[in-house]
């Protein structure tokens, strides 16, 4: 027997070598005071640079089409990069679809111009851009102000000896449509007027961002030209459907049109009851104007949109009080108004009885996006709610938050959660003639009186004619006590009714107005719609920057720390060597793994076990088995943690089951160093 031995003595080598004096070795050698915390990832300020680098040399994503040159806005995901989306977007079904029973859809992709000339689309949803008016470069205008202030901003805080020099590296060099940070002091006042702009930005409009470029002189920060007014750019992108071109469409900007157009078949699927939600994901398009910050803007992305049919009546949730006590970080639309940011935090309990949540099937679901998120990795210390201000608000929304996450471009909207009224069955319904409603049975049947006018049509048709619709219709249109005082002025003998500059004298002859008593048992409504919208390409790009750090010893190992549940690659399986005689065993342990439903890897390359792990440690790989001379004579391997590098040991069945805990979240890492006993580098073999 030989032992494998790192810095262990002569007196505990020859005690390992038998093997009950090396069970009990093993089955003693516990983690007593095991804290993740012991790992500093903070020591190495956020590098930007070097996470681009990392995803750029792992794959996760890249340009499409670069060896064409690329297009701007557009991106391939690699290995890594498509298999963490997938398993962002696999917990999100759980999260949302399976745990509140939603309805899952699969809607088209290319839509009739019809749809969304009614939903408003084609008339409103756009951004405001601006040109230089030299070159005629296209710049959006909101993201220009922004730009120019914030380096406004920071060559201040700069001449105030706040703020170090920044790094003026090639990269920051051929980057465009940023401005210069120049090193000037501001006046405090002008200091506090862009302060209070870029907290209120979203809430200016077109023609207000116009007067900020003029009264601050804001230019194309790439030619130092002026730019152009505001002008308005709609975002879709427009097509034709067959060959003749005779029937427009648009690739859809938002999937949420799907569910209100098949919004009867739901309800029928659903029994009719409301309320309900719909839930679906799919591909949609935006022509941004300028798509230049990765992942953040793209114009071809991947969402999740929720659409939740509720009584107009009744917002309430059954499931809200499970939430209530849930703390948030609120930025509502009042702070903002008056120039602040300022971040408060509250339960959710609290927002929706103060007013400042509208209502309880809203709060619920900013809550729900909250612990997703944080679940799936996201720092909660910069993950935020802000509500949306007037001037911001989407043309649909009665009321809007954005979950925004910060990260190194600042916050970034994420998800949207806005109350959509019943904005878009109302005009879907109005266009095509098709009622969208609920149809629901009174348990007690409403009994009402009003006032009901009949005409007598024959003697009405041959007194005024062609005109005879024109007073029809302007009675019709009277409300109940237009009604009333009509029918006063009859039982005098003659009334005079007014319509489109025309006067009609009426008798009791040609109108008779009854009082009549009517029995309603059923309710007809349009329902309202609370709509969570996620982009999984933006929530994807901020988890990786939350993940990324450095190791404390060493700048150059760049580690992912992505959660199991999210991580492309849940098990790395390393052989010692690539020797024949460990395949039957690598395969084993592969085929255990995939059994477990574990994704695993094989890296069986000539490198150094270290850089092996150090490679999958920049993939977000969590842990990593490995298998050497004793795994083959002994059946046990030794588990790798990620981020702290610390190993254990045991049978290879034992850790397999400890790994399928881990992956599946049923146990943390402390957790499992109390199943396995620590590996310290040693193992008996023959």
């Amino acid at each position: 027997m030989r032992v494998r031995s790192i810095g262990f003595s002569t007196t505990l080598c020859t005690y390992l070598r038998n093997p009950r004096t090396l069970h009990l070795f093993i089955s003693t050698r516990r983690y007593s005071h095991f804290d993740m915390s012991v790992v500093n990832k903070s020591v190495h300020p956020f590098d930007k640079s070097r996470l681009d680098a990392l995803l750029n040399r792992r794959f996760f994503y890249a340009p499409a089409f670069e060896i064409y040159g690329g297009v701007a806005g557009l991106y391939d995901y690699g290995p890594p990069g498509s298999s963490l989306q997938a398993n962002i977007m696999a917990e999100w079904r759980k999260h949302f679809i399976i745990e509140d029973h939603m309805l899952e859809l699969d809607t088209t992709i290319m839509t009739p111009a019809p749809v969304f000339e009614t939903s408003g689309h084609v008339a409103r949803f756009a951004d405001w851009m601006v040109k230089d008016t030299k070159t005629g470069d296209v710049l959006r205008a909101d993201h220009l102000v922004k730009n120019v202030l914030e380096a406004r901003l920071a060559g201040d805080r700069e001449a105030r000896g706040l703020a170090a020099q920044p790094k003026d590296d090639e990269k920051d060099k051929k980057r465009k449509k940023k401005a210069k940070t120049v090193v000037v002091q501001l006046a405090d006042e002008v200091v506090k007027e862009f302060e209070s702009i870029l907290a209120q930005l979203d809430n200016y409009s077109g023609p207000e961002i116009g007067e900020l470029c003029r009264k601050y002189d804001i230019r194309n920060p790439d030619t130092d030209n002026e730019v152009g007014e505001p002008q308005q750019f709609n975002l879709m992108f427009a097509s034709s459907i067959g060959p003749t071109g005779q029937h427009p469409g648009y690739l859809r900007p938002e999937t949420a049109q799907g569910h209100f157009l098949n919004f009867s078949r739901l309800l029928e699927f659903n029994n009719g009851r409301v309320p309900f939600a719909s839930a679906q994901i799919g591909r949609s398009f935006r022509n941004e104007i300028s798509p230049r910050a990765g992942l953040l803007r793209v114009r071809e992305f991947t969402m999740g949109e929720i659409e939740h049919f509720v009584d107009p009546e009744d917002k309430s949730h059954e499931k809200f009080r499970e939430v209530r006590d849930t703390v948030l970080s609120l930025l509502d639309r009042h702070v903002q108004v008056s120039g602040s940011t300022q971040i408060t935090q509250m339960t959710i309990g609290e927002a929706v009885d103060k007013g400042i949540v509208a209502n309880e099937t809203l709060g619920y679901f900013l809550v729900r996006i909250n612990l997703f998120l944080i679940k799936i990795g996201i720092n909660p210390k910069r993950l935020r709610f802000r509500q949306h201000m007037a001037n911001e608000m989407a043309h649909y929304a009665a009321d809007c938050w954005d979950a925004e996450i910060e990260n190194a471009t600042g916050w970034t909207e994420c998800v949207g959660c806005a109350d959509r009224a019943a904005y878009d069955l109302s005009v879907h319904s109005a266009r095509t003639g098709q009622p969208l409603v609920v149809r629901q049975a009174l348990k007690e049947p409403i009994v009402t009186e009003r006032e009901v006018p009949e005409f007598n049509k024959k003697v009405v048709g041959k007194t005024y004619g062609r005109d005879a619709g024109l007073l029809q219709k302007a009675v019709g249109e009277m409300d109940e006590s237009q009604l009333t005082k009509l029918k006063g002025e009859l039982a005098q003998g003659q009334a005079t009714i007014s319509a489109e500059g025309k006067e009609f004298a009426i008798t009791p002859n040609l109108l008779t107005i009854e009082r009549k008593t009517f029995k309603q048992s059923i309710r007809e409504f349009t329902p309202n719609v609370i709509e969570p919208s996620f982009g999984f390409g933006r929530i994807l790009y901020t988890l990786l920057e939350h993940s990324f750090w450095c190791r404390e010893q060493d700048i150059e190992r760049g580690v992912l720390s992505l959660p199991p549940v999210v991580a492309p690659t849940k098990v790395l399986i390393v052989p010692l060597s690539a020797k024949e005689e460990f395949n039957p065993l690598v395969q084993e342990v592969s085929t255990k793994l995939r059994k477990a439903g574990i994704f695993s890897r094989v890296d069986d390359s000539n490198t150094s076990i270290g850089k092996r792990y150090a490679r999958n440690d920049e993939l977000g790989t969590p842990f990593g088995v490995t298998l050497d001379f004793a795994s083959v004579q002994n059946r046990t391997m030794t588990l790798r943690e990620r981020d702290t590098t610390d190993q254990l040991i045991g049978p290879i069945d034992d850790v397999i089951t400890v790994l399928t805990e881990l992956v599946q979240g049923i146990i943390d890492w402390p957790a499992a160093c109390k199943r396995l006993p620590a590996y310290d580098g040693v193992q008996a073999v023959d």
